[in-house]
């Protein structure tokens, strides 16, 4: 059933389309997670330039765009060795819940 639940999540973020309540993600597994990002994102997820590289801010980002973008590191279609190789390591509910832990920094 969960497996289910996170092929609606996929499909609904491939098409840009809301994600179910019950796949809104778990923040506080997020929160735990989000030290990995901290390094190039910030320790809020505000960004953070590291050499001559600003990487994005993550804090507020909803988790429809987040979840798009992780999935597009995962398949390649959006370019990044590090980004690509961090987002392959991840599940799909280890995605939706560092995007909610960064939905809920607004």
């Amino acid at each position: 059933m969960l497996r289910n639940l996170f092929l609606v999540l996929a499909a609904c973020a491939s098409f840009g389309l809301a994600i179910p309540a019950e796949a809104a993600g778990d923040t506080k597994a997020g929160k735990a997670m989000a030290s990995k990002c901290s390094g190039c994102h910030g320790a809020k997820g505000l960004g953070k330039k590291t050499g001559k590289t600003l990487n994005p801010p993550l804090a507020g980002m909803s988790i429809e765009v987040h979840v798009k973008a992780m999935q597009d590191y995962k398949t390649g279609a959006r370019k990044h060795k590090v980004m690509q190789m961090l987002a392959k390591k991840l599940n799909d509910k280890e995605v939706v819940d560092l995007a909610a832990y960064y939905e809920s920094l607004k």
